[in-house]
């Protein structure tokens, strides 16, 4: 029932959190190609929690052909967005360098501290882990690169 009265109290709110909820329902049943119909729309007209979602299905091949280029320019789009959760993938991405030519620490550490600033719980962890693979250089310019994300991606934090 309160399952329910949320669903209902999402859907007269706001029809892309509604989207949200269903395409999550989705997800969670391995009915990839609906989810994404679900998504697509939302993410369209902008919202984060959506287009990390489409993020996480390229990433994974969920109902999709796996595509890290693709994963990661939505992934990236949330993350613009102050998506603490896309921002922590962005990192990944730039630490392995999947989908890219090299990996790119510097960027790496930055969207891993960012989201760590976001309220990812386990940001902190793989931003202590990158920052072993790091010299003292490429740390003061990560921090130089948070901070010009930070003011703008996280104005009051």
């Amino acid at each position: 029932m309160k399952r329910l009265c949320l669903a209902l109290a999402l859907s007269l709110s706001s029809p892309a959190l509604a989207e949200i909820e269903t395409a999550r329902d989705l997800m969670d049943a391995q009915r990839y190609p609906e989810a994404m119909e679900e998504l697509l729309p939302a993410a369209r007209a902008g919202n984060a929690e959506a287009e990390e979602l489409i993020g996480v299905m390229y990433a994974s091949g969920l109902g999709v052909e796996k595509d890290d280029v693709r994963a990661f320019e939505w992934y990236l789009r949330a993350s613009l967005k102050g998506h603490p959760g896309a921002q922590s993938g962005i990192g990944w991405y730039y630490e392995v360098g999947r989908g890219m030519p090299a990996p790119d620490l510097v960027r790496a550490y930055m969207w891993y501290a960012l989201s760590a600033i976001g309220g990812d719980p386990d940001a902190a962890i793989s931003q202590e882990e990158v920052v072993k693979k790091m010299t003292p250089e490429q740390i003061e310019h990560a921090h130089v690169l948070i901070d010009d994300y930070r003011v703008w991606l996280y104005p009051f934090r």
